[in-house]
């Protein structure tokens, strides 16, 4: 028997810090057919809220240091904040959907990233996806809302990257039905000139991808996320769609889909 269709759509911070980018984004969401899932990240409002309350974001090769201080306010961020004001953005739309962090059913079990050469303090690298739970909520017709924070099972809260989120969910779901993956980011997918935004190129698989490699068209930070893709595709998911928010009509065919 065929499976049922699942769509996980991630969005990014760009889009969550600005109003009208936010509100177009959740109307496209919330008219994308069959059943889904979003995940939402929210540094750059972490990192404003911090500086209010005098406490300095610490970054290293692009991932936020997470001590105790900072956890509490990712905590109120991401799992307040952000995620309350986008399910209630999609309650108003009609889309009923639920807020989660990972220990909420205990949906996504994590441990917290080994020291090597860099502390990055309570940060948490995926385990586990609990993909049952998560599918009694769909089934009960909820739209789950993730951000990204995920436990510890030991009553520990951790800050999660919200790409590998999506991934791991992605995975998990995958056991269960047709999962495709939507990482909306302000490009229009992942371009052969970074200085050229419509130089995207529609279609990377594997072959593809090591010659991009070779040729250093792809560097930098698409470089875990596209190690991410790939890792999902050979886990079980379908496919991975990367560009802007336009995607999720039916019109823009104009992003980049990566398969194996």
């Amino acid at each position: 028997m065929a499976k049922e269709k699942l769509s996980i759509v991630k969005i990014g911070g760009n889009i969550i810090e600005d109003e009208v980018s936010l509100k177009s984004f959740l109307d496209l969401f919330s008219n994308l057919e069959g059943k889904k899932i979003l995940v939402h990240g929210g540094g750059k409002r972490a990192t404003q809220v911090a500086s209010k309350l005098g406490i300095e974001s610490k970054m290293v090769n692009g991932r936020r240091i997470t001590d105790a201080e900072t956890l509490e306010v990712i905590t109120m961020v991401y799992g307040g904040l952000v995620n309350k004001n986008i399910v209630a953005q999609l309650q108003a739309l009609q889309v009923d959907s639920i807020g989660l962090t990972g220990a909420d059913a205990n949906s996504i079990y994590s441990e917290k990233r080994p020291i090597k050469d860099i502390d990055y303090g309570f940060v948490g690298d995926v385990k586990e996806v609990n993909y049952q739970s998560i599918d009694k909520l769909i089934q009960a017709g909820f739209t789950p809302v993730f951000c990204a924070i995920t436990h510890n099972g030991k009553g520990q809260l951790l800050n999660t990257n919200a790409d590998t989120i999506t991934s791991q969910v992605a995975i998990g779901m995958s056991r269960l039905y047709d999962t495709t993956i939507y990482y909306c980011f302000e490009l229009n997918g992942v371009l052969e000139n970074i200085n050229d935004k419509n130089s995207v190129i529609r279609l990377i698989d594997s072959t593809i991808y090591k010659n991009l490699l070779q040729d250093g068209i792809i560097s930098d930070g698409m470089l875990p996320k596209l190690e991410n893709c790939f890792d999902a595709l050979k886990n079980g998911v379908k496919a991975i769609n990367m560009g802007n928010t336009s995607m999720l009509t039916k019109e823009n065919n104009n992003f980049t889909t990566i398969t194996l």
